[in-house]
């Protein structure tokens, strides 16, 4: 059940910006629903290439793009792996702690935005991310 919710969220979020859901567009919902990892836009058009042969690559990383700009998904820059999706948590505000090693995402809901800040100019804040990068429990054991 949970899982449908996720892909539902991800369809409402589609639809509340405009875009007609094709069989396409479920199916990109449907990835990111059945994983739990990250997934780089290669990962994507690997899966999507499947059932749909002829999608090109710049049509699935354009979308890919586009839902991270409408918040379905949440990107993430790993040093060596570039840049990855995963779909985004939409039911409370929280940031992360990121392995490098195994990619392993711990989430916290402390938020540094919450402190005050003095910002240059009239500049007014509409989103933010704040991710932190290091080595998990697990990879410092084994290493």
């Amino acid at each position: 059940m949970a899982e449908h919710n996720r892909m539902q969220q991800i369809i409402d979020i589609m639809v509340k910006n405009g875009w007609r859901i094709t069989e396409q567009r479920r199916m990109l919902a449907e990835i990111f629903t059945k994983t739990e990892g990250y997934l780089s836009p290669k990962d994507v058009y690997d899966l999507m290439t499947v059932q749909y042969p002829s999608v090109s690559f710049d049509t699935v990383y354009r979308n890919l793009r586009l839902l991270s700009e409408m918040g379905a998904l949440e990107q993430f820059y790993f040093m060596d792996g570039g840049l990855k999706f995963r779909g985004s948590c939409t039911t409370h505000h929280h940031h992360h702690l990121i392995c490098v090693n195994c990619e392993k995402t711990l989430t916290f809901d402390y938020c540094p935005m919450e402190t005050s800040l003095t910002l240059p100019g009239d500049f007014k804040i509409i989103n933010h991310r704040f991710e932190v990068y290091g080595i998990c429990e697990t990879c410092q054991k084994e290493a």
